[in-house]
């Protein structure tokens, strides 16, 4: 045995292995082990969804995109809230071997025509409006064209690859399919046709594009395939233990990996329930989610434990179901982890630590670690990944205890930035490390 490494590379391996399937396999899976199981509870549209349910709406709607058209690595882009139809889309452009672009709620007309643009998106999925923005208003701004053009058949100068919007909900508007137009269209498409598509899939094919809010200039579209995703959300949930009998509020949002990987697949590839209280976070929905749904988990950035905790209402509601749950996305004091713990009930919080490029889990502290090693480290390698302290000057690897650049590398790391090699290469090296930018140290326990 190797004694002591003195230097700052940690691999932790697993004796789980890594899962070789696409994701539409998986979740089919899934929806045959635990049929019955609730899969979503969206409460704030008042809609719920078994497995077997679940498992028929998403085959209604990934023919439906057959329906519309839209071949294997073809991008469908979705602007929208937490929504059930969201989850719907996720696992059903992955059925269909369509490319899921995640667009911002939050994103202005010119953020959104850039997206689109820049992904190459030939449909996109909206909602009507939400809090002071009326997309579909702002989506005819971006693409006058679509307001004169028969569904299914728009030309845009500004979108030559865009070809179809569908509304999620609220009225149908000029130019648009409605979403249960699709899904109409899907019930004429026969098994078979999607039984084809997914069967010719790989799961090394791409089947994500996120978005990063890039420091400088334009953001850079992660390409994320099948493999990346579904192992990270799988090893995510086996960090906190998660079984069928889980279910996780789910307050944070889905296009951010935070939302739709951390949340949605770690529970997908467990039996486990994603419960939704809101379309946005919002403390009162949040809390009463948990209360009404026993709720074992509970996701959200440090902001989001404060705005619940420091609630006026929050000692009226019953917090006894929580165990576990993900406070990621900036440092926690001790004291306020101690809060959580003793408060909201959850003993077994973890921090985790990633980026979009690593689909995004990197590190993850256990349900096992001290609540110490919890607050002041950001945990050790997932499974299956490497990680290394470099100096950003030289490239060498530091001694352990020094601060360097923090590396990755594993199954996780994107395929690349879409239509964008130069920038690839500028952060994932010839090696296949990710070199993040951020600054980190290892001790001699890998933390």
């Amino acid at each position: 045995m190797p004694g002591k490494v003195s230097h700052s590379y940690a691999f932790r391996g697993s004796e789980k292995p890594l899962i070789g399937k696409t994701i539409g396999d998986m979740f089919d899976d899934i929806a045959e082990s635990y049929p019955d199981n609730d899969a979503i509870v969206s409460l704030h549209q008042g809609v719920r969804y078994s497995y077997r349910e679940l498992q028929k709406e998403l085959d209604r709607a990934a023919k439906g995109f057959i329906a519309l058209g839209m071949k294997k690595g073809d991008r469908l882009a979705i602007w929208a809230t937490n929504i059930a139809e969201w989850i719907i889309t996720q696992f059903a452009t992955a059925k269909a071997g369509i490319i899921m672009v995640n667009i911002n709620p939050a994103y202005r007309t010119h953020e959104l025509e850039y997206a689109l643009r820049q992904s190459e998106a030939q449909a996109l999925l909206l909602l009507d409006r939400f809090k002071g923005s009326n997309y579909a208003k702002m989506f005819y701004e971006v693409c006058p064209e679509a307001k004169t053009s028969k569904p299914g058949n728009i030309h845009s100068d500004k979108l030559p690859f865009l070809r179809t919007a569908v509304m999620l909900r609220g009225e149908k508007q000029p130019g648009m399919y409605s979403w249960d137009e699709v899904m109409k269209m899907g019930e004429a498409v026969p098994e078979e046709v999607l039984r084809e598509r997914q069967d010719s899939l790989d799961f090394d094919d791409p089947i994500n594009i996120q978005y990063t809010s890039g420091t400088t200039g334009f953001p850079k579209g992660v390409v994320l395939t099948h493999h990346n995703i579904l192992n990270n959300g799988y090893f995510i949930g086996e960090c906190m233990k998660f079984t069928e009998k889980d279910r996780l509020c789910i307050p944070v949002p889905f296009y951010h990996c935070f939302g739709m990987v951390l949340s949605n697949m770690a529970c997908v590839t467990h039996g486990a329930t994603m419960v939704l209280p809101a379309e946005y976070f919002d403390p009162v929905s949040t809390m009463a989610a948990i209360e009404k749904e026993r709720c074992t988990a509970l996701h959200g950035v440090p902001t989001m434990f404060v705005a619940e905790l420091e609630h006026p209402d929050f000692s009226k509601y019953d917090f006894s179901s929580l165990r576990t749950g993900i406070m990621a996305g900036s440092p926690c004091p001790i004291e306020f982890m101690k809060k959580v713990n003793t408060l909201m009930n959850m003993k077994e919080i973890v921090i985790t630590y990633g980026q979009t490029e690593a689909s995004p889990g990197i590190t993850m502290s256990s349900i096992d670690d001290s609540l110490e090693q919890r607050v002041s480290t950001v945990g050790r390698p997932m499974p299956h990944t490497e990680v290394k302290i470099v100096d950003p000057k030289t490239g060498k690897i530091v001694p352990r205890g020094e601060t360097g650049e923090i590396c990755a590398r594993g199954y996780m790391i994107m395929r690349c930035y879409y239509n964008n090699p130069v920038a690839t290469d500028q952060v994932v090296d010839k090696n296949g490390w990710l070199h993040t930018g951020d600054l980190g140290i290892l001790d001699e326990n890998d933390y």
